[in-house]
This record gives C-alpha cells, sequence and structure tokens, in this order.
C-alpha cells in the first residue's frame, strides 16, 4: 500500500482513512505493508502503535526507514522514506519547505568536513519541487518492492501513483488505485495539468479504481475517460473510538451556542460560504460563536474576511487540531457545518455524528449519498445554511432528533465493510490473470 500520511502523522482526512482501513483489513488477516514518505517532524506518539529502531536501506543514496505498527495493527508493516512529501502542499510551500532541508544539509555536511562532491550529492536529494519527489518517492518504493512480497499494489491518490506504476511494472503484480479526491476537486476547472496528467496516467494503469463516491466515480469517468465497469465505489467508515492522541487543551468556553467548522480552510472546503452564513445568523441571533478548526492557504485570507464582515469577536480560530482536542470541540459544539464546494466524501461529519453533534452538509459531497438524517443546502446558497444553523440553535427537537436518529445512521458506516469491499477488489484483480 502506497500513501503520503499515516497517523500520527497526519494532515487530513487521507491518514485517518488509511488508519481505519487498514486495521480493518488487520483484523481480517491481510497482510499490509505501507509504504510513506518520511515526514520532516513528527506530531507526536500515537498510543495505537509501537515505534522499532530504525533500519535503514541505501538506493542511490536514498535513506529508507522502516517502522511497525503493532497494537492494534498487527498485520500493518509501515515503511517511511526520507522524503518531505507531504498532502495539502502549496508550490510555494513546498519550494519554503525544499529550501530549509537543503539549508540544513548543508550546514550539517560543513559541519562534519565532508568532501565538496559528497555535499553535492547529499543536497542532490531534493530536486527544488513537488514532483521530483514524487518520483524520487517512486524510485524508492520501487526499491523496497524488490525485497518483499506481495499479491497487490495499493495506491492512494495522485503522489503515490507513479510509484504504483512502477512497482506494478517491476513486479507484475496488479495495481488497484483509491481516489480519494481528484484535482478538479482540489482546483476546480483552474487544474494543475501536470498533476491531472499523473491521475490521469495512474487511473489507465491501474487494472482496478476504487472511488470514495458515486459523484467521485462520475467526475473519473467524464473527466478522465474511464470506463464504469473499472471503477468500484467503497465509502469510508468512522472510528468509533476514535485514535485516542493527547493533544491538550485548546480553550474554548461553553458560554454562548457553538457553530463548527472542521477542516482545511482552502477552497474546497468553502470557508467563506461559513462565514457569510454566519454573518447572517449573526444578524438574528447574538449568542453564537462559530469555531474555524484547521489550517491551510486561505488561512489568512479568511481571517481578514472575518474582519472585513465585522464578525471577528465571534469566529474563533483554533489552528490544526488532532487527537483529544478533536474530541473535545465535536463536545462543545451545537453544529457542525461542512459547506465544501467539492468533497469527493468527507470524513468530518462520520466523525461529528460520532459525538452526537448535528450535521450541515453541502450537497455538492459524496457523503450526502450515505446519510439521510442531516441537514443539506448547497454549498453558495448562504442563506438557506444561514436559515438551518438558526433552526438547529433555536429548536431543541429538531436538534435532539437530528442527533438521535444521525448518530445511529453513522453506526452503519464501519471500516470492516470497507476493507471486505477493498478485499473483492483485490480477488477480482488477481483472479483476472488467471480466469482468462
Amino acid at each position: 500500500m502506497l500513501g503520503w500520511e499515516f497517523p500520527p502523522f497526519i494532515s487530513g482526512g487521507l491518514g485517518t482513512a488509511c488508519f481505519g482501513l487498514t486495521k480493518a483489513m488487520s483484523k481480517l488477516g491481510l497482510e499490509v505493508t505501507f509504504v510513506l514518505p518520511r515526514p520532516v517532524s513528527s506530531g507526536g506518539e500515537s498510543v495505537h502503535v509501537k515505534m522499532r529502531t530504525p533500519a535503514d536501506i541505501n538506493y542511490q543514496k536514498i535513506s529508507l526507514e522502516e517502522e511497525e505498527y503493532e497494537r492494534n495493527l498487527k498485520n500493518i508493516k509501515i515503511k517511511m522514506i526520507d522524503s518531505p512529501l507531504r498532502p495539502y502542499e502549496t508550490v510555494e510551500s513546498f519550494k519554503h519547505e525544499i529550501e530549509e532541508l537543503i539549508h540544513a544539509k548543508q550546514t550539517r555536511c560543513s559541519l562534519l568536513h565532508i568532501s565538496e562532491q559528497s555535499k553535492a550529492e547529499a543536497v542532490g536529494h531534493y530536486c527544488g519541487d513537488m514532483h521530483s519527489e514524487v518520483q524520487r518517492y517512486a524510485a524508492a518504493a520501487v526499491r523496497l518492492a524488490m525485497q518483499d512480497d506481495f499479491d497487490v499494489i495499493h495506491a492512494h491518490d495522485w503522489m503515490t501513483y507513479p510509484a504504483g506504476i512502477a512497482v506494478a511494472a517491476v513486479s507484475g503484480r496488479p495495481l488497484v488505485i483509491h481516489v480519494h479526491s481528484t484535482e478538479f476537486d482540489r482546483s476546480g476547472e483552474h487544474v494543475n495539468q501536470t498533476i491531472y496528467d499523473i491521475e490521469r496516467a495512474g487511473m489507465h494503469a491501474a487494472d482496478k479504481i476504487i472511488a470514495v463516491s458515486y459523484l467521485t466515480k462520475n467526475i473519473i469517468i467524464s473527466r478522465y475517460g474511464i470506463t464504469g465497469d473499472k471503477v468500484e465505489v467503497v465509502y469510508n467508515g468512522v472510528e468509533r473510538n476514535g485514535n485516542g492522541l493527547n493533544f491538550g487543551k485548546i480553550g474554548i468556553n461553553k458560554d454562548e451556542k457553538i457553530v463548527l467548522f472542521l477542516g482545511r480552510i482552502t477552497m474546497q472546503k468553502g470557508p467563506e460560504y461559513f462565514l457569510g452564513a454566519a454573518k447572517k445568523v449573526l444578524e438574528v441571533m447574538d449568542d453564537v460563536k462559530f469555531v474555524m478548526a484547521g489550517s491551510g492557504d486561505m488561512m489568512r485570507k479568511t481571517v481578514e474576511l472575518a474582519a472585513e464582515l465585522g464578525i471577528g469577536s465571534k469566529v474563533l480560530f483554533t489552528g490544526f487540531l488532532r487527537g483529544e482536542d478533536v474530541r473535545r470541540v465535536y463536545e462543545m459544539a451545537d453544529l457542525y457545518v461542512m459547506p465544501s464546494v467539492s468533497e469527493p466524501f468527507g470524513i468530518a461529519p462520520l466523525e461529528a455524528l460520532n459525538h452526537d453533534v448535528p450535521v450541515l452538509i453541502s450537497r455538492q459531497s459524496g457523503v450526502s449519498e450515505v446519510l439521510t438524517h442531516v441537514l443539506k443546502a448547497d454549498f453558495w446558497d448562504i442563506n438557506e445554511i444561514a436559515n438551518k444553523i438558526v433552526a438547529v440553535l433555536k429548536y431543541p427537537p429538531l436538534r435532539m432528533t437530528l442527533k438521535e436518529h444521525g448518530n445511529f445512521e453513522v453506526r452503519k458506516l464501519k471500516w470492516e465493510d470497507a476493507a471486505q469491499r477493498c478485499l473483492a477488489v483485490y480477488n477480482q484483480v488477481v483472479c483476472e490473470p488467471a480466469c482468462v
């Protein structure tokens, strides 16, 4: 399995999805080797994993680390590659991080008094752009694949598709790609052509494609030229007990009604529509606070927008939250709102329902396909969003009905079912060559 984040090193929903899916696969007896870029900095230790001494492997002077997660993931082996590749990076932020890494390597080389040639080799690991890192990740994944025995390659999202194609070429094993998001979800109509080309190549090279919703499946068919019978829809699940990470406290007082936005603060998630609706709610209700939990490339613009709308004192920006902080902010919330412009699935609404929080989601989301006992609105209709927020906050019977039925409904979405569906896809691609 090829992916670019895994707890406790997470930046968004993909890490949560990979954790839940592989944990369920482990219970089914599947053995998964998970290869991901080595995070530059750790965010703390997960209680679900036990870190072991790294084992270094050299391939064209690429340092590889292997760590095993044992406690709840006894069949899941994690292999980390020394790469700064991270999800949700912008080109500018990635270049800045590369520059810092090169400077750090140059400083370390000088301190060790190694030769200029060795210094050039050390710095040369980082080619200065995200796409080079994607190819470097692919080369390292091939080296790891040559040392392991496996039946199927499962690649998550575009950064891993070149690695998946390369590993499939050298191993002869079938390739399954998992589409959690497309470039059209992230960028609208103004797609990055290089990323689109990588996504399209991965989809056409794959033996099977797993989409997280029918919304995503339709995009794959219409935008990438893929036949429908090649795409299987596997909905995400929810971890009933959470991940249990402890990251301290976040200072929110429950003296007002709390409306929660939790997700990346980026174009795809519709933060400006959340604030637009907040403005309208505050025109008729004063005892409400809007909490925006997350980080992203639109953070500064969103903070400035809150000030421009004159609601800055009513909007709290918490930054990126994990584990215990996420649990606490859900427990404080009276309503969770996800006004996403384009959401392939959306795990956060499931987590909110799991914590007995009523949910309002955009109709432009994959999760709206599987949830009935939630409120829905078009992401652009801030009047409808505001009206439904007011209804939930003002009428306790509505809030209680949404909480009770929503929590019951979310129990049907299990990672065990998703794992079984993925196993069925694996069996198809492994069987097909022999069955022809």
